[in-house]
Order: C-alpha cells, then sequence, then structure tokens
C-alpha cells in the first residue's frame, strides 16, 4: 500500500480508481489531472514512479483544490455557521432531521442515523 494525499491506495488497482477514495477528488477531477499530467488511464498504482507523484501532488496543491481534513473542516465550518444564525437548514440538522423537504412519517430512519460529526 502507498500513502498518497493523506489517504492509503492497493498497490494492485488502477490509479484512477484508487484516487477516488481520497475525499475532495471525483472522477471527472482526477480524468482531467490525468490528461493534463499526461498518465494513462490504466495506470495501477505500484508502476506510479516518483517523478509523477510528485508531479501529481504539485498540481493537486497548485489548483488550490481542498482535501481530506480541510474540506471536513469547511464543511463543519458551514453546517456550525447555519447552526449559530438559526436557519432552517441548520436547525433541521442539528435535530438529525431530513434537510431538503423529504417526509419524515416514514422513511426519516436514515437521516436520523447519519450524525452531525465536530472536529
Amino acid at each position: 500500500m502507498i500513502y498518497f494525499l493523506e489517504t492509503e491506495l492497493k498497490n494492485n488497482k488502477l490509479l484512477i480508481y484508487s484516487l477516488i477514495n481520497v475525499y475532495g477528488l471525483n472522477f471527472k477531477l482526477i480524468c482531467f489531472l490525468f490528461k493534463k499530467l499526461g498518465l494513462l488511464k490504466n495506470l495501477k498504482v505500484n508502476e506510479l514512479t516518483s517523478g509523477q507523484s510528485v508531479n501529481l501532488i504539485n498540481l493537486i496543491s497548485e489548483s488550490n483544490i481542498k482535501l481530506n481534513i480541510d474540506l471536513h473542516k469547511y464543511n463543519v465550518e458551514l453546517f456550525s455557521k447555519l447552526i449559530q444564525i438559526k436557519s432552517y437548514r441548520g436547525l433541521r440538522k442539528l435535530y438529525k432531521l431530513p434537510v431538503r423537504g423529504q417526509r419524515t412519517r416514514t422513511n426519516a430512519s436514515t437521516s436520523k442515523k447519519l450524525t452531525f460529526k465536530t472536529f
């Protein structure tokens, strides 16, 4: 396993699909980064050279993408601000109820299971 961008990646997996495990990267963004660096889409994690990994990390850092802990902190700050100003969304989130108008009579058990995480 390789430790890359605060996430462990499996060696025998394709690099595109293993980078999806990094919180904040999606498939479309990863394809764009690969195209910009000239990497093949069928590249496996164990075939990645150190130079390619450094170039990938530099490109991600230059593009100012929030990843992992920074993105988690941003989301927590966003919801704590909504709770602090006592908006409808913030209060629904605080009481662990559906936020976007879903019904609560029968199907709210999923949203009640999800908890508001603070770091």
